[in-house]
């Protein structure tokens, strides 16, 4: 254990930069419109599973669907419901100092942690995969039926109820606000 680090252990949720904190509001909106999240679980022998999966923001839950099949996942949602739900966006890499390692990158990253449960009810069943389709799929380009779900009862849908979730943030800083700009803006003043 590394007992030379300072500070208490942190708390689930707990942000230690305050300055990178994003707002509730936006943490709802970047979960509305982000592309892919990861859903970690744990099974019954203590490992952890982390995978990949579309998903949307709807009713303030997070709502993921498999193929019913007994797999992974839902092994591990059986034995413990409580998940982690990760959702990130990476942007553009920085200067902002004059040694090499003094480099960040933008970025927005949103966790949930919450509650998951399986979703039985058709209605909302319908509900998501309409708002699924509208969120992943072109509308009106593929000139198909709206609305028709025949293989829905070919899978499995599941809301993840948030308990806590965090938002944060490393916006780009302007040309002028980088490292090397504020150089060359400092050089044009001599």
């Amino acid at each position: 254990m590394l007992k030379d680090i300072p500070g208490e252990p942190a708390r689930r949720g707990d942000l230690r930069r305050a300055d990178k904190v994003m707002s509730p509001e936006e943490v709802r909106a970047f979960l509305a419109a982000a592309h892919c999240g990861r859903t970690a679980t744990v099974g019954a022998d203590g490992y952890p599973y982390v995978v990949p999966n579309l998903f949307v923001w709807m009713e303030e839950r997070v709502f993921l669907h498999t193929a019913r099949y007994r797999g992974h996942f839902l092994t591990n949602i059986e034995f413990c419901d409580r998940v982690c739900f990760e959702v990130d966006q990476p942007g553009e890499t920085f200067p902002y100092g004059p040694v090499e390692c003094d480099t960040s990158i933008a970025f927005r990253s949103v966790i949930v942690f919450g509650r998951i449960a399986i979703v039985p009810e058709l209605e909302v069943r319908e509900r998501f995969f309409a708002a699924f389709m509208s969120k992943y799929a072109p509308q009106d380009s593929w000139g198909r039926a709206q609305g028709s779900f025949p293989r829905i009862d070919a899978t499995i849908l599941y809301a993840i109820t948030p308990e806590i979730m965090t938002g944060k943030q490393t916006p780009l800083p302007v040309g002028a606000k980088r490292w090397r700009g504020a150089n060359l803006a400092a050089a044009a003043h001599t």
